[in-house]
């Protein structure tokens, strides 16, 4: 561990796991529906993944910072980008 890193909870490292899997769903998904872009119920399904993503997004940046920089996550004052550790070095 880094003098810039510093001991996460566990609820951190569990939000980072149901985005990834989240991501993992959307991925294939949206490779399915470049196929099949009539197939309502895989619409139905990535849409709910979608929203899905963007609690567990809401919910990490509220508790651990901003998950993304460059205008996909907003930042409290001080600007928290630079704080570590980011998603990467975990």
């Amino acid at each position: 561990m880094t003098h810039h890193q510093k001991q996460m909870p566990e609820e951190y490292y569990k939000l980072l796991l149901d985005l990834q899997a989240v991501d993992f769903v959307l991925v294939e998904l949206n490779l399915y529906l470049n196929t099949h872009p009539t197939d309502r119920k895989a619409i139905e399904q990535y849409n709910f993944y979608a929203q899905k993503k963007q609690q567990l997004k809401q919910q990490h940046d509220a508790k651990f910072g901003p998950l993304q920089g460059f205008g996909n996550s907003f930042s409290k004052e001080p600007f928290e980008w630079g704080d570590a550790p980011w998603p990467w070095q975990v």
